[in-house]
C-alpha cells in the first residue's frame, strides 16, 4: 500500500494563490492507497473544508473520511484522512494534544479485508516543549492500544536530530526516524513531514514527491512511503 503525509497549506501555493485543484492533482500525481492530510480547513470562523470531496473523488480516486463535527469541515484540527476504497471497517478516537496551541490527532483502526491496522495522523506544534508534550502523550495512548501494524504520520514540525529533537521519544518503539527534507517546497531544507511504522519491517521504502505542481501547489512536499502488511519481518509483538 502507498502511504501519503502532505500538508496542503490550506491550498495556499507557493505563489500566495489559493488552488485547492492543484492540491487534488498533486494527489492524483502521487496515486497513493492512503493519505493524512494537515491544514485541510479554516482556521477561523466555521472551519469548513477547503476541498471539494466530489473532484478528490473524481480526480484522484480518493474518499474522505471526514473527521470533523463542522458540517462542511474535513479534518480534527486540520487533520484529515482519505483511502482509495471504503475499509469494511473502521474505527477512529481524536486526541487532544497538549501544548500552547490547539492541536489534534486521529487515530484510525482499518481494515479493507486484508487484515487491520492502525493510523496515528498528527500536526505538531511549532514550540520544542510542545512537540515533547505531543509525542509523550501519543506514546502512551498507543502503547495502551491492542498491538496491531500501526503508522504514525504527518507534519510533526521537527527538524532536530538525535537527542535534541521532540521525536527521540519514538525511537524506542518505531525506531531512528528517516529524515527527508520536504520543506520549504521551493527549496527544501528541513524535514518536518515524517512517516514511522510499528513493528520493524513495515516501511519497505520512503521518498520525497518533489514535481513542479507540487513545488507550487503548498509551501510542503507530500512524503510517500510503501507499506507491506505481509512482510514476514512485520511481526506483532508487545509494545512495552
Amino acid at each position: 500500500m502507498r502511504f501519503a503525509s502532505y500538508n496542503i497549506h490550506k491550498c495556499r501555493g507557493t505563489d500566495g494563490r489559493v488552488r485547492p485543484d492543484r492540491i487534488v492533482q498533486v494527489l492524483a500525481e502521487i496515486a497513493p492507497d492512503f493519505v493524512a492530510l494537515q491544514e485541510v480547513d479554516h482556521r477561523f470562523g466555521k472551519r469548513m473544508g477547503l476541498l471539494d470531496p466530489d473532484a478528490v473523488k473524481r480526480e484522484a480516486g480518493l474518499i474522505l473520511l471526514a473527521q470533523s463535527d463542522a458540517p462542511d469541515g474535513h479534518g480534527w484540527h486540520g487533520n484529515a484522512l482519505l483511502t482509495r476504497r471504503t475499509p469494511k471497517t473502521y474505527r477512529r478516537l481524536r486526541m487532544q494534544l497538549p501544548g500552547v496551541e490547539p492541536r489534534g490527532a486521529i487515530i484510525a483502526e482499518l481494515d479493507f479485508g486484508e487484515g487491520p491496522f492502525r493510523v496515528i495522523a498528527a500536526h505538531f506544534g511549532l514550540l520544542r516543549r510542545s512537540r515533547v508534550s505531543q509525542a509523550n502523550a501519543l506514546l502512551a495512548t498507543f502503547s495502551k492500544l491492542t498491538p496491531m501494524p500501526t503508522v504514525l504520520l504527518g507534519d510533526l514540525n521537527e527538524w532536530r536530530r538525535r537527542r535534541r529533537s521532540s521525536l527521540s521519544v519514538f525511537e524506542p518503539v518505531f525506531g531512528e526516524p528517516r529524515p527527508l527534507a520536504s520543506f520549504p517546497s521551493r527549496r527544501p531544507i528541513f524535514a518536518l513531514d515524517r512517516i514511522l511504522g510499528w513493528p520493524h519491517g513495515l516501511i519497505k521504502d520512503l521518498s520525497v514527491h518533489n514535481t513542479l505542481l507540487a513545488r507550487k501547489a503548498s509551501d510542503h512536499l507530500p512524503l510517500v512511503a510503501e507499506i507491506d502488511l505481509d512482510h514476514p519481518s512485520v511481526a506483532i509483538r508487545n509494545v512495552a
